[in-house]
């Protein structure tokens, strides 16, 4: 790949019109391939990302040398190029590209020494031009040019995101040596058939070989055949091959494959076999994934960007949080129309973590100018190269034509038949059909119902928890179907965050308020809406608070949100929920703040992370309050094996005493979610609701777990507080022991005599399993300690331990 030597310039938009030009410019500084010019300007000291300046009305000038060993004919490869580009070699100009989606490939004539430049002309002159009339204007960027040019929305979207533009050759450039052998996949088909064999179909281009190519997989081979579009192909069959699976639901198996030429192997990389069907429910209106004949409930969150800076794209980059996302017991992402397509590596790495990936194409809110017979085509080029960028990527479960296309119109006031068109109903899903049969194709998102945002048909956006301020039992009343957007929140990070980039204090200091994310147009923002519920459940005037308390306010926002996020997904996982998925906005965050990711901007998990993470356990129990049908508990097995288990339910007087108790051996079969009646375990009628109200209240806080019985392991656990979160603070009744477990890891465990609200753990220099957790008598609570990055091997955890209804204290 040409990375090296690179040096960019800014020049004014048009004053320069190609490289003969370049030696007005003066102000040269290093920059980085792939990479972008936002990325190169800030390390030169330049650009500061957390206050950007506008980029968009520049030209952007990268030019490198190079040298030829062997002079002759390559090709330029171009991944992507953000915007609108025009490349030189030598001082030819040999492409001009207006599609930051879109790769190239250009066949050149190399010279012993070589002059590469590429120029990014202003995209402002574009935006600013004006285009067929759309039937409606979204509030949802700053331009309504955005919608005839090919790029990100990304640093469009004031409230959503920081205005870094996308600017430069963000994905890799490479030199192919057309003389060497080579092989290109042009498609990779993987698929299991009715009787559990896998079968595998591929198609490639091959270049300086000679010899027969023979397809390889499992041990298993069959010769390829040239084809009279000059590809090689051909279809093997491996017999009752391991399938994949998304990681909670059993084992995401995958297998090399390569083609071999006389002695050479040339590696395609890994596959696995799956299949996937989409239930619509006995009424039809349902949308729920089958893998391999499994139901799988998918629960996860929207992916923004590892890095709005650099936008990368190598595994590097994406494996610490794609491994958070796994390790949180996410089995899906969604990459949303407003963001941008990722790289191979991304699809590649979600393949072995087993995460399933929820693609949209690059559309969102705008009216298309599908009647643009230019647009169209290059929309459909570009379709068809992303498609091959995940060919083969078991991962890839569901392509989407866009984000809220319809919902916009259907806002303003438009019937269906003008709200809907052939991008999303014909062009995107006929290619789609073609390049990856294998996966579901979802129209938009979202999509179905009386109108396309009703949550009760298809696709939701759902929001009736969350940005409308909506009870938490609206969440049952809407009867979501699946909500591949909710639980929007302002999301406080951990103080340590907080006190290395944002030492601020919360509320209307406008620093922090530059971080809290908000829609166009609008007079509130995420801010009020955790507010919302911060009164709704703790029953305390969230300004008070911030106003005698600015530290306590942090708190309970920080806590507020997991608990508003785990009482949800308890509705959503019951046996009796028509829900079969759900997907938080957003992953991460892209400043550090109190953004809508429930990791933030460093890579640190937000305690609503930790909530999301216990709510996601393929075993887990879980409790709603059916109020004079009294508390039901929900008990969820996803995996592929029986599941021994004791279930126990104990209501607690102050926290400590209690007050009745019941306990149950399960065998839970695989795949299976059962509802039990607290009353069914006590074996006689008790008020655990607090429904009845025959006298004052008999206990504060019922606790559910349930136990593994060959370890005596608690593998979840749930809660309800019939009369509210407790309210008074006291000195906590907490025991720890330090266990080291090896590479500098510890395990840590707790007890306690008192109930213990949302305990948070301090252990500077390491990384937690665990935090934010209600911790109640009757159970020790292990917790792994993991050393930090940076972190002295030697390093002994020094823990304190904090609690909503607590003091501090030390371990």
């Amino acid at each position: 790949m040409l990375t090296e030597q690179w040096s960019l310039a800014v020049a004014e938009a048009g004053g320069i019109a190609d490289p003969s030009g370049l030696a007005t410019l003066t102000d040269w500084v290093p920059a980085k391939v792939p990479g972008t010019a936002a990325e190169a300007l800030s390390a030169a000291g330049r650009y500061d990302p957390e206050n950007p300046r506008a980029l968009h009305d520049k030209d952007i000038w990268y030019v490198t040398d190079f040298a030829a060993d062997v002079p002759g004919t390559r090709v330029l490869r171009f991944d992507g190029l953000a915007t609108i580009a025009e490349v030189y070699l030598n001082g030819e100009k040999i492409l001009e590209s207006r599609n930051m989606f879109l790769g190239h490939e250009v066949p050149v004539e190399l010279r012993p020494e070589n002059r590469l430049v590429l120029c990014f002309r202003a995209l402002q002159p574009a935006l600013d031009e004006k285009g067929p009339r759309a039937r409606w204007r979204p509030q949802l960027a700053t331009s309504q040019g955005l919608r005839l040019v090919r790029t990100t929305l990304l640093g469009h979207m004031p409230g959503w995101c920081p205005d870094v533009h996308a600017v430069g050759p963000y994905r890799p450039i490479s030199l192919i040596d057309t003389s060497t052998p080579r092989v290109t996949a042009r498609e990779i088909g993987a698929r299991l058939d009715g009787s559990g064999n896998g079968v595998l179909t591929v198609s490639a281009e091959l270049g300086g070989i000679d010899d027969a190519p023979v397809l390889e997989c499992c041990g298993m081979q069959a010769d390829m055949v040239h084809g009279e579009d000059g590809l090689w192909s051909a279809t093997l069959t491996v017999p009752d091959v391991k399938p994949w699976m998304p990681h909670t639901h059993g084992e995401p198996v995958l297998h090399a494959i390569r083609i071999r030429c006389g002695d050479t192997n040339h590696d395609l990389g890994r596959t696995g076999f799956r299949t996937i069907e989409v239930d619509r429910g006995a009424d039809g209106n349902g949308f729920g994934l089958v893998v391999n004949s499994v139901p799988v409930f998918c629960r996860g969150a929207v992916w923004t960007n590892a890095d709005i800076l650099r936008l990368p794209g190598d595994r590097e980059s994406y494996r610490p949080w794609l491994e958070l996302a796994r390790d949180a017991g996410m089995n899906m992402l969604r990459i949303g129309g407003t963001m941008t397509y990722e790289t191979r590596d991304f699809f590649e790495l979600c393949d072995e973590l087993g995460i399933l990936v929820w693609l949209d194409f690059q559309f969102a809110n705008y009216d298309y100018p599908v009647k643009d017979e230019t647009f169209v085509e290059t929309v459909e080029a570009e379709a068809r190269y992303q498609l091959e960028v995940s060919q083969g990527c078991p991962s890839l479960a569901v392509l989407c034509g866009g984000s809220e296309i319809y919902q916009q119109g259907a806002m303003m006031g438009l019937p269906e038949s003008r709200r809907k068109g052939p991008l999303t109903e014909e062009i995107l899903p006929a290619i789609s059909r073609d390049r990856r049969p294998d996966v579901a194709y979802v129209a938009n998102s979202p999509c179905e119902g009386a109108l396309p945002f009703s949550p009760n048909a298809g696709i939701a956006h759902y929001y009736g928890v969350g940005a409308y301020q909506r009870p938490l039992e609206d969440a049952r009343r809407a009867d979501v179907r699946f909500a591949a957007e909710c639980l929007a929140f302002s999301n406080v990070p951990q103080a340590e965050t907080l006190a290395e980039h944002l030492p601020v204090k919360p509320g209307h200091d406008p620093r922090w308020k530059a971080r809290v994310p908000r829609d166009r147009g609008v007079g509130w923002d995420f801010e009020d809406v955790r507010d919302h519920y911060f009164r709704q459940l703790y029953g305390l005037d969230p300004a008070a608070v911030r106003y005698g308390d600015p530290d306590r306010y942090l708190d309970l926002s920080r806590a507020v949100t997991g608990e508003v996020m785990a009482a949800t997904f308890a509705e959503w996982r019951r046996e009796r929920s028509s829900c079969r998925g759900a997907l938080v906005w957003t992953f991460q965050d892209l400043l550090p703040g109190a953004g809508w990711g429930v990791v933030d901007a460093t890579g640190r998990p937000k305690p609503a992370y930790y909530a999301l993470k216990r709510s996601f356990s393929p075993v887990q129990v879980s409790v709603t309050d059916e109020g004079t049908n009294g508390l039901s508990v929900h008990v969820v097995n996803e995996t592929a094996g029986c599941k021994p288990l004791v279930l126990t339910l104990s209501c607690l007087r102050d926290g400590r005493v209690p007050v009745v108790s019941g306990r149950r051996e399960l065998e839970l079969p695989p795949r299976e979610a059962q509802e039990i009646a607290a009353t069914d375990l006590f074996g006689a009628f008790f008020d655990v609701t607090y429904a009845y109200r025959f006298g004052p209240p008999s206990h504060d806080v019922t606790v559910a777990r349930l136990i593994d019985p060959a370890t005596e392991e608690v593998l979840s656990e749930a809660f309800h507080f019939p009369s509210g979160y407790p309210q008074v603070r006291r000195p906590l009744e907490i025991e720890g022991d330090l266990e080291a477990a090896g590479d500098g890891s510890w395990i840590l465990r707790l007890k306690t005599t008192g109930f213990a609200q949302s305990v948070h753990l301090d252990v500077p220099g390491f990384s937690i399993s665990d935090d934010w957790f209600h911790l109640a008598p009757g159970a020790e609570k292990r917790i792994m300690l993991t050393l930090s990055a940076g972190t002295d091997p030697e390093t002994q955890p020094a823990v304190q331990v904090t609690a909503l209804n607590g003091l501090a204290a030390k371990i």
